[in-house]
């Protein structure tokens, strides 16, 4: 069992960025693939990036790549959401997952643990 904390949200003028933290408890985190949702008031969870175990491979959803970067510190249990060129659509709580199969999944049942979630609100 892993327990997520996410850290690093707030606000932001449009184009300017923010780095999320996700910070796992246990021994075990190097064991898990890990992945960023975010939810927009009154919209469904959705997929933002994931990253292998290993650091090695990752994915990005369409409407994020080139601007947000996915990385994770295996020896500081720790993944991490560059995100740059921020724009008023990016308004979301975001949310780091972990799940044990090493293997892309953009979809929200792949993961099994969750974090609170962090808010992001970036202004026009």
């Amino acid at each position: 069992q892993v327990q997520l904390v996410e850290s690093g949200g707030g606000l932001v003028q449009a184009g300017g960025s923010l780095r999320l933290s996700c910070a796992a408890s246990g021994r075990t985190f190097s064991s898990y693939a890990m992945g960023w949702f975010r939810q927009a008031p009154g919209k469904e969870r959705e997929f933002v990036a994931f990253i292998r175990r290993s650091g090695g491979s990752t994915a990005y959803a369409d409407s994020v790549k080139g601007r947000f970067t996915i990385s994770r510190d295996n020896a500081k249990n720790t993944v991490y959401l560059q995100m740059n060129s921020l724009k008023p659509e990016d308004t979301a709580v975001y949310y780091c997952a972990a799940r044990t199969i090493d293997v892309p999944c953009t979809y929200v049942y792949c993961y099994t643990y969750w974090g609170q979630g962090t808010q992001v609100t970036v202004s026009s």
